[in-house]
């Protein structure tokens, strides 16, 4: 008997999750497993918006994924997805083309631009460690231009940042520590800068504890940001924003706009044919795609009802990590007999980092966390995240292990 083809396109949560335990429950003989990536590395995406503001510098951030997998029984590919052919059993690379007996789709997310003009042209997005890295170094250049004009620009040292959810906030607590270092470097006055978020709902974080909520606009306001609530992004261009609050509509110039509001699913699955819900794949509770059941999808590709609020869960690395589990028992399964799980969310709760020394979030059936205990839990999760992928080595090499200290 031939042994099956199993394709895994993407290395991040989901994917590489998914590859690890595929190399730890079927042998050599059993499978030829391949995982398809387009850089050599995963990135912890969750610790992107540190590695924007230039708190945290983005290689600790990525991890070779050759020192991950065990190459004896996982062939890495480096390219790129360009099409995904499940009726045919192919998916094609800009460089080649890749047969399947069992497909996992985990490529993870893309900005959503909501139809807003200017914002696709004029806006950043924390979407990768490039577009991270970007970020961070347009910021010190609007420093160190500040006081080399003639007139300076008060835009220049104006930061807008779209969204008060969860990437939004993290990235916004991270800012709003590195200005002031930004500012003593430069020889900027910090009441000079401004740090602005817009939301359109009237709150941040939705979802939250107000308690929570209440507690992490304090801590930012406290250092600076501004938020404006109920506002519509209406306009983003090179020079500023136009936003409406309340019927009426104001112009914010700034040279800075970093585009924190939404995502959605990679567009290559809504391409595909497979069946989609606004771009993202409905999965069975095996998470199989309804239309293919040799295609599994995990990740922020999946959609995932929460039977309680009858909404699906937010696409975060912990969601995407328990998922890449069942998948990867799944296929082991149909590869070597067994029964198939059904897969149930284990929210053991969430926290947000409000920078480096600050944090909130709820965690062991709601217990709620504030501040140092807070930030302590946060770098925890962090540091469990890479243990799941990498073993103690991985935590060791890159982890966040100055758990104790502020």
């Amino acid at each position: 008997m031939n042994k099956p083809n199993i394709v895994i396109l993407g290395a991040g949560y989901g994917g590489l999750t998914t590859a690890v335990k595929l190399q730890k429950e079927l042998g050599v003989n059993d499978a030829h497993i391949t995982l398809v990536n387009k850089n050599d590395y995963h990135y912890e995406s969750t610790w992107l918006h540190e590695n924007a503001a230039g708190t945290l510098h983005h290689d600790r951030s990525r991890v070779k994924i050759q020192d991950i997998i065990n190459s004896a029984k996982i062939n890495f590919v480096q390219d790129t997805v360009t099409a995904i052919k499940p009726d045919e059993k192919k998916v094609e690379l800009e460089d080649g083309m890749l047969e399947y007996d069992y497909l996992v789709v985990g490529l993870g997310f893309e900005a959503a631009t909501f139809g807003i003009p200017g914002l696709l042209e004029n806006a950043f997005t924390i979407g990768s460690i490039n577009k991270a890295r970007l970020i961070r170094e347009h910021i010190e250049y609007q420093f160190a231009k500040y006081n080399n004009e003639a007139e300076p620009k008060p835009e220049r040292l104006t930061f807008v940042v779209g969204g008060g959810g969860f990437t939004g906030i993290e990235f916004l607590g991270e800012l709003a520590n590195r200005i002031p270092e930004l500012c003593e470097e430069y020889d900027i006055d910090r009441s000079k800068v401004r740090i602005i978020n817009v939301e359109a709902m009237d709150t941040i974080m939705p979802g939250f504890d107000p308690a929570l909520i209440e507690y992490a606009m304090n801590s930012l306001e406290a250092r600076g940001v501004e938020f404006k609530l109920g506002a519509f992004l209406k306009e983003v261009r090179e020079d500023g924003i136009t936003i409406e609050q309340n019927g009426e509509k104001q112009d914010i110039p700034s040279l800075t706009t970093v585009w924190a509001a939404g995502v959605r699913a990679n567009h290559l699955v809504e391409e595909s044919g497979l069946e989609h819900n606004r771009g993202k794949v409905d999965v069975t509770p095996e998470l199989r795609a309804p239309s293919h059941e040799d295609v599994f999808v995990v990740g922020d590709c999946a959609l995932i009802w929460n039977k309680e609020t009858d909404r699906p869960y937010p696409p975060t690395a912990q969601i995407a990590m328990q998922e890449a589990e069942v998948c990867a028992h799944n296929i082991a399964a149909l590869v070597k007999g067994g029964e198939l799980e059904h897969f149930e969310f284990n929210d053991r709760g969430t926290v947000c980092s409000l920078g480096h020394n600050d944090a909130m979030g709820a965690v062991l059936g709601g217990k709620k966390l504030y501040g140092w205990t807070a930030t302590v839990m946060k770098k925890m999760i962090d540091n469990r995240a890479l243990f799941k992928i990498g073993g103690l080595g991985l935590v060791l090499k890159k982890g966040k292990l100055n758990i104790f200290t502020k």
